[in-house]
């Protein structure tokens, strides 16, 4: 690892905020915070610039910005308050930071990853929305900018460590050589053995209990119903350049293997640690260097036995809704992007039972299918769609 870095976290507030600003105060000789953003949490984020010594904070409008200031008492002078969405993917190409943690959630996180890439920055990828529904123009920006492209859902950080070690950080054109395909695990998430007739009354809460994840709410939901695990198909197809039917997915509901990479040979390297995501934040922040994140070693002996089985796709129709939006094209994967959002905001509000969430997204998709094409060469153009989908689902009068 060469010279200070300066990074940028964009999302700070929430868990994989939290988890970077732990191991980045863990090696204050090589890691300083130039920048953070959140988009509610006034006070935490004015509690976490005055810790860290952030030269800028990034806030969604001016009402946020006066209740930043109103909770600011930091000892030293307040940072830049800077207000919008033009001024958080201003932030994210700042000269002013090297390294660029994009952990936003949602489509709203897009913009400033873009940009991020397109600035040369090195990107540690946890916005998931960034190549699921503008995956072609975002490999692109990396390849001309000369971006270091980084991932850190702790999936694709562990193919990534377990792939050939050429060309790591760059935008791959085909296929790693002699990889069969990639193995995402997923844990299965809190109704993993739940008969699907019996998911009509599940309650936001208890959709987001995950059992070994302390995510946020949409997530959670996310990876009750196996959309999450979708989206990283598709980002994975973006990440690694790999067709559909060369990615598994396969539950694993210890979660201490984290992925697998299968080679020609019949070898299976895997990835495997503590359900902590502090390894891959490390593992992004300190590369080529492995860093110790404060995460307790892995004891096998203490687990004793892993097990793995085929996702059933009658549970998780969701899952089989992302590979045919894969298939399809990018104009489907915006469109399974937005209406799951909707969908789910709907769920958690309590407008929308939960199985319904997977057929908002049907519904999406078959509007979209009947749709002229559309090209989706710009940045704009994706946002464009994206708001379509949004006006689409939320009309369905289910969300």
């Amino acid at each position: 690892m060469s010279g200070f870095k300066r990074i940028a976290v964009l999302g700070s507030t929430g868990s994989i905020g939290d988890s970077t600003l732990d191991v980045i105060a863990r090696y204050p000789e090589h890691f300083g915070v130039y920048a953070l953003s959140a988009f509610s949490r006034m006070d935490k984020l004015a509690a976490q610039a005055a810790v860290t010594g952030a030269a800028v904070v990034v806030v969604p409008d001016d009402a946020a910005a006066a209740r930043f200031r109103q909770a600011w008492k930091g000892a030293g002078p307040m940072p830049e308050v800077r207000v919008g969405a033009q001024a958080l993917a201003d932030t994210a190409a700042d000269p002013g930071c090297d390294t660029v943690m994009a952990a936003i959630v949602g489509a709203a996180g897009l913009p400033a990853a873009l940009a991020a890439a397109q600035s040369g920055k090195r990107v540690l990828l946890a916005n998931k929305e960034a190549l699921v529904a503008a995956g072609s123009l975002f490999m692109a920006a990396v390849r001309q900018s000369g971006a270091e492209l980084l991932p850190i859902d702790s999936e694709h950080n562990a193919i990534f460590q377990c792939l050939p070690q050429t060309g790591r950080a760059e935008a791959p054109l085909a296929p790693a050589p002699g990889v069969r395909k990639l193995i995402l695990t997923a844990s299965g998430g809190p109704f993993r053995r739940h008969d699907p007739a019996d998911l009509a009354d599940v309650t936001p809460d208890q959709a987001c209990a995950h059992p070994n994840w302390s995510m946020g709410r949409k997530i959670s939901v996310d990876s009750a119903t196996m959309l999450n695990k979708g989206l990283e198909v598709i980002e994975a197809h973006w990440l690694f350049a790999m067709p559909a039917e060369r990615i598994e997915v396969l539950i694993h509901p210890q979660s201490v293997v984290h992925s697998m990479v299968e080679y020609e040979d019949g070898s299976v390297l895997a990835q495997m640690g503590q359900p902590d995501m502090r390894t891959p934040i490390s593992y992004g922040l300190g590369f080529p260097r492995r860093l110790d994140p404060g995460v307790s070693p892995l004891d096998l002996v203490k687990w004793g036995r892993l097990e793995f089985e085929a996702p059933d796709l009658q549970r998780f129709p969701c899952l089989a809704l992302a590979y045919a939006a894969l298939r399809a094209g990018q104009a489907a994967c915006v469109t399974l992007n937005a209406a799951n959002e909707v969908a789910v905001a709907g769920f958690l509000e309590g407008r929308l039972p939960y199985p319904w969430i997977a057929r908002v997204i049907e519904a999406a998709l078959e509007w979209q299918a009947g749709r002229p094409s559309v090209t989706l060469d710009r940045l704009t153009d994706v946002l464009d769609l994206d708001a379509e989908v949004r006006a689409y689902a939320g009309n369905l009068g289910l969300a």
